[in-house]
This record gives C-alpha cells, sequence and structure tokens, in this order.
C-alpha cells in the first residue's frame, strides 16, 4: 500500500469529481418550449398551404399521356377508315375548344381544358388559326403532320409520317 492510503487519505486523480447538484445550482437543460414548436409548426403549416395549390393545380401526366393517346387513336382510326372506304378521311381540330372528330363519324371528343394543342399539318389543311385537319389518303398514306399537347414544361407530341401513315407517340 502507498503511504497516502496508509494514513486514510486518497490520492488525487488527474479527472476532477462529479459534483453534486443542489437547489442552489442552477440547472442547464436544453431542450424546446412550448412557443418555440408552436411557432415552427405554424410556419409550417402556412408554407404546405401556399405550395400545395401550386402543385395541384395542373394537368398530370397521366391525363397528359392519356390526351395524346386519344388523339393517336383518333388519328389510327381515321386511317383505318380511309382504307377500308377507298375515301380521304380527315381528322379535324378544333384548337381553341380543344376537341377534335373524324369525317363521317358523329362522336365529338374532348380533351382537358388545361392542355394546349397545337397542330403542324399542310397548309391546304389549315381552315384558320383555330382549325385545321390532318388529311389520310386510301392508299394509307398521309398529308403528314405533328400534333402537340402541352401543360406546361410537359408535353407529348403525336406524329404522322406523310409516307406511310404511321402515328406515333413521342415524349
Amino acid at each position: 500500500m502507498t503511504a497516502a492510503r496508509a494514513a486514510g487519505t486518497t490520492a488525487r486523480s488527474r479527472w476532477p469529481r462529479p459534483r453534486p447538484v443542489s437547489a442552489c445550482t442552477p440547472r442547464r437543460i436544453r431542450g424546446v418550449t412550448m412557443i418555440e414548436l408552436l411557432v415552427v409548426i405554424s410556419i409550417m403549416a402556412l408554407i404546405a398551404a401556399l405550395t400545395v395549390p401550386i402543385l395541384s393545380g395542373g394537368v398530370s401526366t397521366t391525363e397528359l399521356k392519356g390526351a395524346a393517346r386519344e388523339v393517336a387513336a383518333g388519328l389510327r382510326f381515321a386511317r383505318s377508315d380511309a382504307v377500308a372506304t377507298r375515301q380521304e378521311t380527315r381528322l379535324v381540330f378544333d384548337l381553341e375548344g380543344r376537341t377534335f372528330r373524324i369525317d363521317r363519324d358523329a362522336r365529338l371528343h374532348s380533351l382537358p381544358k388545361q392542355v394546349e394543342i397545337k397542330l403542324f399539318t399542310a397548309q391546304s389543311d389549315i381552315a384558320d388559326e383555330k382549325t385545321g385537319a390532318i388529311r389520310f389518303f386510301p392508299d394509307g398514306g398521309s398529308n403528314g403532320g405533328r400534333v402537340t399537347i402541352a401543360a406546361g414544361e410537359r408535353k407529348f407530341e403525336v406524329d404522322v409520317d406523310w409516307l406511310t401513315g404511321r402515328v406515333a407517340i413521342l415524349d
């Protein structure tokens, strides 16, 4: 044994002893007060209330792609009708009303009101700024063209090949 222990005293270590906490010693407890919590929650609610209408106000990609598929189906139907009846068949677009119809078919097909439609076709098939058509011939060919369906930055293009009349949707 060491001399210090024999005398009843202990040797001092390098590390200080923890002090006992008494009622007089101020305690530093780190935490969040109720007011701070309410302020953060109210700021989050305000941000959510402002961003939700911005994000949900447009057309979904699914609706946009569905509109492109509907136009492509109409073009394919017009092509098959021209081949079957051995007569020219047109798919006529009303760009302002966002509708289209096929010659010899009474149905009017509507597209979502939030989409924008642009038509690129032969000059002879443009009636005015708001109306145009894509024409299919009895041999399956076409005058060709492109229908662009867009909502904001997103768009789908429906192409019609002038030689074969083939209809394709491009992203």
